[in-house]
């Protein structure tokens, strides 16, 4: 069965009951069910809703769960460790407002169906006229968070499957110019400017330029630092630039000695310093009272906290 069939299937599954069988989760998540079965009684890692009969059913939410998991066990993390990183992941976020009340997961699986036909064939047309009808209907965070970043990131995790890689790699350059394009065109519209730069390592490009997008907005511009950007040299960059804070951005699990590194190299900074991502989720515990602000990984919360915080630097 082809990825298009599936992802349809699962389309109808959803209108019908927004719940899936096992079977329909390995096919969309290329996990085993006897795994899908071990998360759930060794570690605890997905709770699916039982039937009368005891069959087990999963909900998008479920397989969204699913997907984060196999993208830290693909960071290095093992499984064993899975469940402490997502329970922390998702305390440190704030519950947020839908950022567009009345849309149904159905319209955003309907329109992951339709970039996964194009990908398949290949079609720059038909991504360009999709990429075109999203964002004339949607807001900037659906269309990335909810739309386009969720097809990028399942790609990214089956590369080793028969031509996947491809419709990876020619998904990853398409969104990638177009998110530098709307960069620049935010940058010359906002008076403000904030720096976002890599941890070296730790995140891909295309994450680190979403970021940016999400955390921009009318007042405050987003300048992405390039990927080969070292860590020693922002001090240098920051004094040239004199931004208004330097934001770094990381995916991955941070080290034990993260904190210590990141407070020691606020000091150094002539700005205030900010970190982003899922390792801003999981330190935001042990950054707190230092000068280290943590903007989390949602991107409808980083927006709010970095004005919050922009905020708090100016009134003093």
């Amino acid at each position: 069965m082809t990825e298009t069939a599936v992802a349809s299937q699962a389309v109808i599954a959803m209108q019908q009951e927004e719940l899936f069988p096992i079977r329909e989760v390995s096919r969309l998540t290329g996990v085993n069910p006897v795994t899908l079965r071990a998360w759930e009684r060794r570690y605890g890692l997905i709770q699916p809703t039982r039937t009368d009969s005891g069959h087990r059913l999963y909900s998008f939410a479920d397989i969204e769960a699913v997907r984060s998991i196999l993208a830290w066990i693909d960071r290095g993390v093992a499984v064993s460790k899975v469940g402490k990183i997502l329970a922390r992941s998702a305390q440190a976020k704030a519950p947020a407002a839908p950022a567009y009340q009345g849309v149904a997961t159905t319209e955003w699986v309907e329109l992951q169906v339709q970039l996964r036909r194009a990908l398949a064939a290949f079609d720059e047309d038909a991504m360009e006229r999709l990429y075109g009808q999203v964002f004339s209907t949607y807001p900037l965070p659906v269309v990335f968070q909810d739309v386009l970043m969720p097809v990028w990131r399942d790609l990214l995790l089956r590369h080793d499957e028969y031509g996947i890689a491809s419709e990876w790699a020619f998904l990853d350059s398409f969104m990638r110019a177009r998110a530098l394009q709307r960069l620049q065109l935010a940058r010359n519209r906002a008076d403000d400017r904030v720096l976002l730069a890599p941890i070296p390592g730790e995140c891909r490009e295309l994450e680190l330029l979403v970021a940016g997008l999400l955390m921009g907005s009318e007042q405050v511009a987003v300048s992405v630092l390039g990927h080969g950007q070292p860590l020693q040299e922002l001090a240098l960059v920051c004094e040239k630039m004199r931004p208004q804070a330097l934001v770094l951005f990381s995916n991955h699990p941070p080290q034990d000695d993260a904190a210590t590194r990141l407070s020691r190299l606020a000091l150094s900074l002539g700005c205030p310093l900010a970190l982003a991502g899922e390792a801003a989720d999981l330190l935001v515990d042990s950054l707190d009272g230092s000068p280290v602000a943590c903007l989390g990984s949602d991107g409808r919360s980083m927006q709010r906290r970095l004005a919050q915080f922009l905020a708090g630097h100016l009134d003093t």
